[in-house]
């Protein structure tokens, strides 16, 4: 499979090319655009999940073009079924293909996951087995999404909640196979590290020593909540429902030393708060993002 390159469009762009390295975003929820316009600088960047946007018009797209023309735009999809037995859904592949030209988003991202089989359609991001079988086929599905966008996109580690006995491949070695193989970049998202390594027993700061970070070009952080499991046992959920946790603090500020100023989104996508609550996370971050550009030593090594 070959890597897909970045393909300039002919047409002219339709919204202005902000920067958004080094910058902290938030999530973009429509009980906080009144809040956000009123803000004279509110984050770097905002990020929405695709399939919210789909139809045609209407209030939704009314409100993300006015977001669009003041602050860059990361586009999230979160149905694609990358990871999924069956072809790529060509419709669902068309709109998303839409909406990147229509809002020229700074970003693009999916998931390692699946959500599809046959004609259902499951409210969750599954995980799948990490063999050379999937491997090809997830790869296969990449090239198709990047070739139809005509960008390379931004895939997302997961949060797991079960482990296959089938599987070959580290999460880690899986993942730098496949921007091998595809030229895509990775979504690393610090939350899910640790949800997966608590909910199996493995060491959030050993993945993070295998993880590849020089292709990571957006960072996720959120919130989980604390449950047990049937036996008991602590079991973390990826529930985007609250403050980012102090492990997963330290955890950020160690990728961030190691892999220099990476755009970095706060996701929250339940149990709104006010917008001042959710700029104080995307404030936070980004005092640890401007520590880490104005670190002279640590620039060289980046640079």
């Amino acid at each position: 499979m070959v890597a897909v390159p970045i393909i300039e469009g002919a047409r002219a762009a339709r919204f202005p090319a902000f920067p958004v390295g080094g910058t902290a975003g938030a999530s973009l929820k429509p009980e906080h655009l009144a809040a956000i316009h009123a803000d004279p600088a509110p984050v770097g960047f905002f990020e929405v999940h695709a399939e919210n946007y789909m139809g045609a018009g209407g209030p939704p797209h009314a409100a993300l073009a006015a977001i669009r023309e003041r602050w860059p735009v990361s586009l999230h999809g979160v149905c694609m079924s990358i990871g999924g037995p069956q072809p790529l859904d060509k419709d669902h592949l068309r709109r998303f293909k839409s909406l990147v030209e229509r809002y020229e988003p700074a970003l693009v991202s999916e998931h390692l996951a699946w959500a599809t089989h046959d004609t259902t359609y499951f409210n969750d991001l599954l995980p799948l087995p990490y063999t050379q079988a999937t491997l090809a086929r997830v790869a296969e599905h990449i090239d198709e999404m990047q070739e139809a966008i005509r960008r390379p996109i931004l895939l997302e580690n997961p949060s797991t909640y079960v482990v296959f006995p089938e599987s070959t491949l580290g999460e880690t070695e899986f993942l730098r196979e496949l921007v091998r193989r595809t030229g895509c970049g990775l979504l690393l998202d610090v939350n899910n590290v640790f949800v997966s390594a608590t909910n199996h027993g493995f060491s959030a700061l050993e993945y993070l020593a295998g993880f590849p970070l020089e292709h990571v070009g957006e960072i996720h952080l959120a919130g989980h909540a604390e449950q047990e499991d049937d036996e008991g046992a602590l079991l973390l959920i990826d529930s985007h429902d609250g403050p980012v946790a102090d492990a997963v603090w330290k955890l950020y500020e160690i990728v961030i030393g190691r892999s220099g100023p990476v755009p970095t989104l706060i996701e929250w996508d339940s149990d709104i708060p006010d917008w001042p609550v959710l700029k104080a996370e995307a404030e936070a971050t980004q005092r640890i993002l401007d520590r880490e550009a104005a670190c002279p030593a640590r620039g060289m090594a980046h640079a």
